[in-house]
């Protein structure tokens, strides 16, 4: 029953609020909706569990309205109620194929018991490994997010979403827009943080031959590539303030203008944005705009840390070892998996997946190689990209060389690279084959 979300759906408007007055006190969220296409609006933007909807409204009916949220959002349960039942209506609903018909004035007991029964049967479909475009998952949190990944991916709000470092933003975002209204149109991602300033503007809006140094030709913007489409803003916070205003009045009028133009192009994209930063913090220490913020969350969505969700751990790492290899992990690795704190969250995982593999010249990863390919819990920091990178390439050219005990040919086998590449690696890091 907790965050249990209940629409009810009732042009008898005072009757529909008593009946939300009963739910409330049992402990329900309760949604209300006066006609169908308010009802259809709210779908798209919370996660509802179950649906209550009368038989017969203006319009469009509670049948009509149950077919239409069937082919919008599979499986969710939909009860229907009606003070002119009839065992042919009754049957015809059931047939339908709605989880349950109840007669006026409402039985609550009843009520009770057939919420009980829908979300239990609910509960147990779900209690099974879940694919949501790319996002695969085994964890009741999971299982909740993507429910609400599914509801709000055909509404055209601008979502917000958030979250630590390596929790899957832009694979959410690519989620998202794949199972969106517009997913045969673009996908264009574009990380923030990742330029100056000046470059991220002719990046997103392009420029004009002549524009600047070094602007010899027309550029095309990444937003109006995105047309018809989705443009992913990854770290939005760090976008400098300039810069904002200028995203902030694209996202009023729906119109860019490119770097050094005097014209303005139209454009109709839906904007996803990411930050791991806290946004409402960044309002209140005045690095981000306010009304920036509030057009950019309309929707908000945050992804839980990897070791929030540890029964997607066995599988995640399964799926990541699939793609490396032919390979298989040893019960107690898997469990030292599991406890693990992951810092990096999904994308540490991945990592330290694709190393053990090249660690492992046989066909079993043992926990001895977790424990190699884990970095060791000191409460360092968790460190930067680049360094991060350089201390893997590093500690894999000795590990790759010990294997083969400092059989370069054979080293540079394993590593998949042609001799020439892997000595020049071995220089790069100054390590003498001998010694190891």
């Amino acid at each position: 029953m907790a965050n249990t979300n209940l629409l009810i759906v009732d042009d008898d408007v005072h009757f529909a609020e008593l009946l939300s007055l009963r739910l409330e006190s049992l402990g329900y969220q309760v949604y209300l909706a006066h006609r169908a296409t308010l009802a259809l609006s709210i779908l798209q933007k919370h996660a509802i569990d179950v649906v209550l909807t009368d038989l017969r409204m203006e319009h469009m009916d509670g049948l009509a309205l149950f077919n239409e949220i069937n082919k919008r959002f599979s499986a969710l349960p939909v009860i229907i109620m009606t003070a002119h039942g009839s065992i042919e209506e009754a049957i015809k609903a059931t047939e339908s194929g709605v989880s349950g018909f109840l007669t006026k004035p409402i039985d609550i007991a009843a009520l009770e018991r057939l919420l009980d029964g829908v979300l239990e049967r609910r509960s147990s479909a779900e209690k099974k490994v879940g694919e949501f475009h790319g996002l695969f998952y085994e964890s009741d949190l999971m299982h909740t997010l993507a429910y609400k990944l599914e509801a709000i991916s055909r509404s055209q709000a601008n979502i917000l979403i958030q979250g630590e470092s390596g929790t899957g933003k832009e694979v959410t975002a690519q989620a998202i827009h794949k199972a969106s209204a517009v997913s045969e149109g673009p996908f264009i991602a574009i990380n923030c943080g990742a330029m100056p300033a000046n470059l991220l503007e002719s990046e997103l809006f392009g420029h004009q031959k002549g524009a600047f140094t070094g602007a010899t030709k027309d550029k095309v913007g990444l937003a109006q590539l995105a047309d018809n489409g989705t443009l992913f803003l990854d770290e939005i916070a760090d976008m400098p303030l300039d810069l904002q205003v200028k995203l902030l009045r694209v996202l009023q009028e729906r119109k860019i203008r490119p770097v050094g133009a005097e014209f303005e192009i139209p454009i109709n994209v839906r904007i996803l944005s990411a930050s791991h930063k806290d946004l409402k913090k960044a309002v209140e220490a005045g690095t981000f705009r306010e009304d920036l913020y509030y057009r950019l969350n309309v929707i908000s969505i945050t992804l839980p840390s990897l070791k929030e969700r540890p029964e997607d751990i066995p599988l995640l790492a399964n799926h990541f070892l699939a793609k490396f290899a032919d390979k298989s992990f040893s019960r107690d690795a898997i469990a030292k998996l599991v406890q693990y704190p992951w810092p990096g969250n999904i994308r540490q995982l991945h990592n330290v997946v694709e190393y053990a593999v090249a660690l492992t010249p046989g066909k079993l990863i043992s926990l001895q190689t977790i424990n190699e390919a884990l970095p060791e819990e000191t409460g360092a920091p968790f460190i930067g990209l680049n360094e991060a990178k350089v201390q893997f390439e590093y500690e894999y050219l000795q590990k790759a060389l010990a294997i083969t005990r400092g059989n370069v040919a054979e080293a540079a086998k394993i590593a998949k690279r042609n001799r020439s590449d892997f000595y020049k690696l071995l220089k790069k890091h100054n390590i003498e084959p001998s010694a190891v």
